[in-house]
């Protein structure tokens, strides 16, 4: 178990980062989140040696909750569950300016702290896209790397800033998919 102001550092530097990555994007400088959370960046270090780590600590718990909506909607009726799908996973990669294109590098990174979440993901997905196949709900010829592709576009569009153009952009490519 952790000191307590060792936890308290953890906790600090997790709360300061979550604001500087909403502000400033996930290039937000970690010496600076070190330095608003008053700790020295050696510490930020200690507890995140790199921005993949920091990045995957503040993802967590959001990962788990869209990993159980993933699990739900697999139990479910296959008819909007690859839509709500889309939705969920474009709105939890737009939470940051730039973790969408993180996302990206994440899977294809097999070293990267983010890359399990990421496959997990993806796996959902192309679960999800399997069943609208079968229950024809989509076209036969949708892969899940097209939704995949679908899902960090619009997360890119709504993190720079345009939601209402990213939910546009979701419409119309799943208008698409469909039979």
């Amino acid at each position: 178990m952790p000191r307590a102001d060792a936890q308290r550092n953890y906790d600090r530097l997790l709360t300061v980062a979550e604001t500087a990555f909403r502000e400033h994007g996930i290039d937000a400088p970690l010496e600076r989140i070190a330095r608003s959370a008053g700790v020295a960046v050696g510490t930020l270090y200690g507890h995140f040696p790199n921005r993949r780590t920091l990045l995957g600590a503040l993802l967590r718990e959001r990962n788990e909750a869209l990993f159980e909506l993933g699990d739900r909607l697999l139990a479910e009726s296959a008819d909007d569950a690859l839509e709500r799908w889309v939705r969920a996973v474009t709105e939890h990669a737009a939470a940051y300016q730039g973790l969408a294109a993180e996302l990206v590098g994440g899977a294809d990174d097999e070293a990267s702290e983010l890359h399990a979440s990421c496959v997990r993901m993806m796996r959902i997905g192309e679960d999800l896209v399997a069943r609208a196949r079968a229950a024809a709900t989509i076209r036969p010829d949708v892969r899940g790397e097209d939704v995949f592709a679908l899902m960090n576009a619009a997360a890119w569009l709504r993190g720079a800033g345009s939601a209402a153009e990213a939910d546009r952009i979701v419409d119309f490519a799943l208008a698409g998919m469909r039979p």
